[in-house]
């Protein structure tokens, strides 16, 4: 399986891009096309692969969070995660778990968690959870 882009609403476009520009700097990712006239941004790694798009919600109703819902993002190494949650908190994110070891998740597994401005839980993470 492939996955090609993943889509968050955001009530305030501007303030969602403040947010993952300076979280997603660490790895690479930006900003990659604006559509002003539609109020979307898409965000991707200039290597290429899945995008993330941000919107206002198409049926008109304001975004929401889906409960059990986050996205992770893999990073280099701990510095890069340790540098992606200190920006996204540092550019109007919340703490949801500082960086560490998760044990519980793999040996390897490194991670932070936070929210964006609009609440969406993202992680910034070292090695796959659950990776036998």
């Amino acid at each position: 399986m492939i996955f090609a882009y993943a889509t968050l609403g955001t009530a305030d476009l501007p303030r969602a891009m403040r947010f993952y520009d300076a979280a997603l700097a660490p790895l690479g990712i930006r900003c990659d096309h604006l559509w002003a006239e539609g109020g979307w941004a898409r965000y991707r790694h200039p290597a290429g692969g899945a995008a993330l798009f941000l919107c206002r919600p198409f049926d008109g109703r304001p975004p929401s969070v889906g409960n059990g819902s986050m996205l992770a993002f893999t990073c280099a190494d701990a510095a890069v995660v340790q540098k992606a949650y200190a920006a996204g908190l540092a550019a109007g994110g919340r703490d949801e778990g500082a960086p560490g070891p998760r044990p519980q998740y793999g040996p390897d597994f490194y991670g932070a968690y936070l929210r964006d401005p609009d609440g969406h839980k993202l992680c910034f993470v070292v090695g796959l959870p659950f990776d036998p």
